[in-house]
């Protein structure tokens, strides 16, 4: 077989290309430190990497996660504790001021510190975290509350009415009315009020028909039909007839998780009265399956992912009740009542939607930890819920009474807007009530602060667990991509010798012809 110089060029260029290229892919590696850079390298191998890979990113935005939750909750946590020294130090100052061997002007005196407490509460209910408010549900854009005016009677046919108030007081302002009778009645009513802790009166009329006390840039709205009892104004005993209080209090302007709604879909029902009772999570749609009414058998079907999936076979049984009929669902029981004929059309749809306040964020997999908080449920304070005409205080609904009537209430806001008022006009009856109010409203404030600081104890253990399924993942992805430095440096030197070698060779080879021996 005669061998050209062309066939000795090819073998010399074919066995370089290879070496070189052996060369080269392993100086890759060892500049990568990783033996597989390419799914042609290993591509059973790059597979495994690539699911490694996502779950690891899945690991780490879970961390993420945990860390943006562990901001929120620590900032609330520390907020609570803050809340809570300064309830302790009002307690402080109302055992103080509840005591009989202090003056009026020692009262006076604790006030300006009380309202200072109170101010300062409603700047922490307003915390935010990274621009985001911590208590105010979904609206994270917005304070939570702001401090407004609202009014604390002695008389139960007054607080236990509706009545608007409007203007700004420096000071608590003291009313007492002078004649009895019906707001918004026939006859004039006389009343004074005080803007200096009772040490002055100016007395004016409320016209019939009228509803506006005016004092002086504060004007409140009583409820036309408000009876009110009057009582000379030399009897300055606030226990008899209709004394007010017009004090501050912080108004709740987040959301809330109070109410379920429902919406009725291709049916007439409903008339106000259908409803969702229990506990719900999440929305729930209930579907009639087949024409009937309410007094018989109704087959329905709910789906808990808005219509994707539905779980059928559910049967009420007929009970003869054709005003209204009651089915089970997830979480509760919806009542569906009639408005004016108890027909159900096949394939008439009852959507269950719950007020919702959460922010919730996703901790590991099926598992989410909420990081904000309802303000109106921790501080209390007034609130006026959707669909209410008018507010009202949260918690308890005799707030506002004082006296023989009164009974303690844990609402922070409400407790301290009652005790400056009461310091501010030496009432020291009051300021007693609002003793006993301040230690239920911190035992409920603690409550509040445990629950808190369990979520930040889960994100600990969530944390911990995430960590080591993350060093699991970067170990499997380790095993399988990175190399080994002392084999590949082994590698590297042998195919070094051979590229060299391939060189030198060749370079000798084709040196050898004819021409060289003429």
């Amino acid at each position: 077989m005669r061998v050209s110089q062309q066939m000795l060029f090819n073998t010399y260029v074919s066995n370089m290309n290879r070496s070189l290229t052996d060369l080269v892919d392993t100086n890759i590696k060892a500049q990568t430190q990783k033996k597989v850079n390419r799914p042609s390298d290993n591509p059973v191998g790059m597979a495994r990497i690539l699911d490694h890979r996502e779950t690891l990113a899945t690991v780490k935005q879970f961390r993420d996660n945990v860390d943006t939750a562990k901001g929120w909750l620590s900032l609330s946590d520390s907020t609570l504790l803050q809340v809570s020294t300064i309830v302790t130090r009002a307690k402080e100052l109302a055992e103080q001021a509840a005591s009989g061997t202090i003056s009026e002007d020692n009262r006076e005196q604790i006030s300006y510190e009380a309202r200072q407490l109170f101010q300062q509460l409603v700047s922490l209910s307003n915390t935010e975290y990274e621009g985001k408010s911590i208590y105010a549900g979904h609206k994270v854009d917005k304070n939570a509350f702001e401090e407004t005016l609202w009014m604390t009677s002695n008389d139960s046919n007054v607080s236990s009415r509706s009545f608007s108030i409007s203007g700004n007081a420096d000071k608590a302002i003291v009313v007492q009315f002078v004649d009895s009778g019906t707001v918004g009645g026939v006859s004039d009513l006389a009343y004074r009020y005080s803007k200096d802790g009772g040490d002055t009166f100016t007395t004016k009329t409320l016209s019939a028909g009228d509803r506006t006390l005016d004092f002086d840039g504060v004007t409140m709205t009583l409820e036309n039909g408000t009876v009110v009892t009057g009582n000379s104004p030399d009897n300055t005993n606030d226990a008899s007839g209709t004394w007010m209080w017009v004090r501050p209090t912080a108004r709740y302007m987040g959301d809330d998780e109070d109410a379920v709604n429902v919406t009725g879909m291709n049916t007439p029902l409903g008339g106000g009265l259908t409803k969702a009772e229990g506990v719900f999570t999440e929305d729930v749609t209930v579907r009639i399956d087949s024409a009937t009414t309410l007094a018989s058998n109704i087959s329905y079907s709910y789906s808990l992912d808005g219509g994707v999936t539905w779980t059928s076979g559910n049967v009420k049984s007929a009970d003869g009740i054709a005003s209204h009929a009651v089915l089970s669902i997830p979480g509760g029981t919806l009542t569906i009542h009639s408005n004016g004929g108890n027909a159900l059309a096949s394939g008439a749809e009852f959507l269950i939607r719950p007020d919702s306040a959460a922010i919730n964020l996703q901790i590991q997999e099926n598992e989410y930890v909420r990081i904000n908080d309802v303000g109106k449920d921790i501080f209390g304070g007034v609130y006026r819920a959707p669909g209410d005409s008018a507010a009202s205080p949260v918690f308890s609904s005799n707030s506002m009474l004082t006296g023989s009537n009164a009974s303690s209430t844990n609402n922070l806001f409400e407790t301290m807007g009652n005790l400056v008022a009461f310091l501010e006009t030496n009432n020291q009856t009051g300021v007693q009530q609002a003793l006993a109010s301040l230690q239920l409203s911190q035992q409920h404030l603690l409550t509040r602060a445990a629950d808190v600081g369990g979520r930040e104890n889960r994100l600990s253990v969530a944390d911990n667990v995430l960590s080591s399924l993350e060093l699991n993942e970067k170990e499997r992805i380790s095993h399988i991509e990175d190399v080994d430095v002392g084999e590949l440096m082994t590698q590297l030197s042998q195919q070094q010798i051979v590229y060299e070698a391939v060189l030198k060779s060749s370079s000798m080879i084709m040196k050898m012809n004819l021409l060289n021996y003429v």
